[in-house]
């Protein structure tokens, strides 16, 4: 009797062992912005007005202007039309895209550098260039292929259009359902493109300082990657706590036989 209470008191114990390695995710690890570290980030808020345009970029010209021969030339969308309805198949055939060189080709305008430029500052160097061909003309320029990638330990990971400006990184992991629960915070990658080459940050989303930082705010196909926490494994998830458990079971009855 007593070798049984052993036993039985072996497999509690052992249980509750495994229950403790489980990977315990604290409170700290998962609380946005609780701390603030003083001038840690050097550079200040980037909004996505600064993005400049690089090649394989889609951008969407509208031509208002009073002379409709015009407006039928330039536009790839009829400007009576009260929307546009695109999805990412069609976008090619309703917009221009930047060339390797830099250039969008135009119908009778030819080849115009937009490569490095802002949207803005595209849509004065198309509007000066229109004004050869007539003289009350108005121009709408916007990029049609903005798209946020979130990777690794979300929810929902995938590709992301966005519609909005000014789309903050927590609002971006919100779109794929936010970090899940051993995903690790401290440890989050942005990687992102420009005409320079890729550039990859990381940031720590428990500290309140990532508000100044100029990655706060997503840019134009940002990479957001979100890496795994080192405790991920002995998740109740994942971790194979049937099988161990009646290995400890098998053993503990098979000692108790022995001991018989």
């Amino acid at each position: 009797m007593k070798q049984k209470q052993t036993s039985f008191s072996l497999v509690i114990g052992l249980v509750l062992i495994l229950f403790l390695l489980d990977g315990c995710v604290v409170n700290e690890k998962t609380t946005y912005l609780q701390k603030y570290d003083v001038d840690k980030y050097e550079s200040d808020p980037v909004f996505d007005e600064t993005y400049r345009l690089q090649p394989t970029d889609n951008i969407f010209i509208r031509v208002i202007t009073p002379d409709s021969r015009y407006a039928e030339m330039f536009n790839t969308v009829p400007v009576a039309s009260p929307s546009i309805s695109a999805t990412e198949q069609s976008v090619d055939l309703l917009s221009y895209v930047v060339q390797l060189d830099g250039t969008v080709n135009m119908p009778y305008l030819g080849s115009i550098q937009v490569g490095g430029k802002t949207i803005e500052e595209t849509r004065a160097i198309l509007e000066k260039a229109l004004t050869e061909y007539v003289t009350d003309v108005s121009i709408t320029v916007k990029l049609v292929n903005y798209y946020v990638s979130i990777l690794g330990e979300v929810s929902m990971p995938g590709r992301y259009p966005v519609y909005k400006q000014h789309l903050n990184i927590f609002q971006a992991l919100a779109m794929a359902g936010d970090i899940d629960d051993f995903g690790n915070r401290y440890q989050v990658k942005v990687i992102r493109p420009t005409p320079e080459g890729s550039l990859i940050k990381e940031f720590d989303l428990t500290d309140r300082s990532i508000i100044d930082s100029d990655f706060y705010y997503v840019l134009p196909n940002d990479v957001i990657y979100v890496e795994p926490m080192s405790g991920k494994f002995f998740a109740m998830n994942t971790f194979p706590f049937a099988l161990i458990l009646t290995t400890i079971s098998t053993t503990v009855l098979i000692l108790s036989f022995v001991q018989r």
